[in-house]
């Protein structure tokens, strides 16, 4: 039998489908963003298409972190700072659940990690490289502006994203390596090994299709805002 069972825990599901897939798809994303960028030419308009997916993610996850299931919404891992003061030196409260859903530090890299890739596909809206592409909202925005805006998209914003994502990794090792927490494969199923009274996510029939929902009416939006560069 296996030793989580014996020991009163069981799998509980904490993260739902809809955020398993946003997670994976973004991973996928993202390295495709920044690799079509490089290359330029053709692959450009590769990276228009990742980008305006990446955008209708991440409009999708602010919408899910409100309505999702319960360890994938915000206010379960929106943590005051004294929260996150107690993680750090090992006083966790027991009905805090830190050891379900995101700890204080990996929220911190949630919300950071969102709140670049969301400053990443603003600026490449407005963004123009003066040659062969240039964002659907530069006509909107002055020369100076629009070159602000390329200037981050470009450089800084770019290798930002690179560091946050190398981060997340070497966490992720560690967790595995040195506390022998597997971090993935939750992500890959949906469930941890938890006790009995730690409430689990809604991840049902119903859920699912608000989720699709949800995300076609992102989709629609990012479509009409990237209609208007035409």
């Amino acid at each position: 039998m296996n030793a989580d069972v014996i020991g009163g825990n069981g799998p509980v599901r904490v993260w739902d489908l809809p955020t398993r897939c946003f997670h994976w798809a973004l991973a996928l994303l993202v390295p495709a963003s920044i690799v079509t960028a490089h290359v330029g030419g053709n692959a450009m308009a590769w990276h228009f298409r990742s980008g305006y997916a990446v955008f209708t993610l991440l409009a999708f996850r602010i919408v899910w972190g409100l309505v999702g299931g319960r360890w994938s919404r915000f206010a379960s891992f929106a943590y005051a700072p004294a929260t996150t003061l107690r993680y750090v030196r090992g006083a966790s409260r027991d009905q805090e659940h830190h050891d379900v859903g995101h700890n204080p530090l990996g929220a911190l890299s949630v919300f950071g990690l969102l709140a670049v890739l969301a400053a990443q596909v603003g600026t490449g809206l407005f963004a123009d490289d003066e040659i062969a592409s240039s964002g659907p909202l530069t006509r909107f925005v002055s020369a100076a502006s629009s070159s602000l805006a390329t200037a981050w998209h470009k450089n800084f914003g770019q290798w930002l994203i690179v560091a946050l994502v190398v981060l997340h990794v070497a966490a992720i090792l560690y967790y595995l390596r040195k506390k022998h927490i597997n971090l993935v494969r939750p992500m890959l199923t949906g469930d941890k090994p938890l006790p009995p009274d730690v409430p689990a996510a809604v991840d049902d029939l119903r859920s699912r299709l608000l989720a699709v929902t949800l995300l076609g009416v992102c989709a629609a939006g990012v479509a009409w805002v990237a209609s208007l560069g035409t």
